[in-house]
């Protein structure tokens, strides 16, 4: 394996304030060697090109359909071909036990690639998005999460809560949680905000978005240290 391990990092770019060069900053300065997988590229059916591990990025919400659901009217909007394509990324990586970090969207397909489900809205816009018209539109909520004491997560950023930031409206809830799925970091008011798959060698999804210039810090740096050192050892 190269020195710096190859870390495929989905691209889209399909909402206000999300930049695909934040996630490859963080992996660089990680270690790794960040190389882009775009949608536009995908083929269905065919292999990824070579990697040590993947990022699963934010973006637009993740169609109902894919977990049998029909669409709330307060869904925004959705890309099927995103979907599997990402979807498909995620099952090549857990099929060869390849490190997987899913962040915010990524967070909740890995919920669904997984078996389970979301909710489609959170009716109450704080603390998990920024007060309507704040900057924009692309300022973030911030909140805390509690820590799951013994899971990978809590090894790397310990078992004090943690503030984050956060920019959704779609959530992993524990009624629509997937099976064997282990609870790694959940908010005061019951979303789930990190997942693990213990059977796996490293595969861990954040609702939060740590590779954002806000969100600089020790956890931050951490986790993606964490992450790309899962992938080197592989």
């Amino acid at each position: 394996m190269d020195e710096r391990p190859r870390i495929l990092i989905t691209r889209a770019e399909d909402v206000t304030g999300e930049r695909w060069n934040d996630y490859a900053d963080r992996v660089t300065a990680a270690g790794g060697e960040p190389v882009a997988a775009d949608l536009a590229d995908w083929t269905a059916g065919a292999e990824p090109p070579d990697y040590d591990g993947v990022i699963v990025t934010g973006g637009v919400d993740v169609d109902p359909a894919r977990y049998g659901d029909p669409p709330s009217a307060s869904l925004g909007p959705t890309n099927a071909d995103r979907d599997a394509f990402e979807a498909a990324l995620i099952e090549h990586a857990l099929d060869h036990d390849r490190p997987v970090l899913g962040i915010c969207r990524g967070h909740q397909l890995f919920n669904i690639v997984h078996g389970g489900s979301l909710l489609q809205h959170i009716e109450e816009r704080e603390p998990h998005r920024a007060r309507r018209g704040e900057d924009g539109g692309i300022a973030s909520g911030w909140h805390e999460v509690e820590l799951t004491p013994g899971t990978v997560l809590a090894g790397i950023l310990g078992d004090a809560p943690l503030r984050v930031n956060s920019r959704h409206h779609q959530a992993v809830t524990p009624d629509r949680l997937a099976p064997g799925l282990t609870v790694a970091a959940t908010t005061e008011d019951g979303i789930i905000e990190a997942l693990e798959d213990s059977s796996k060698r490293w595969a861990l999804s954040v609702q939060w978005h740590p590779e954002r210039a806000e969100m600089d810090g020790e956890p931050s740096r951490a986790l993606f240290e964490a992450f790309v050192g899962a992938c080197r050892r592989g």
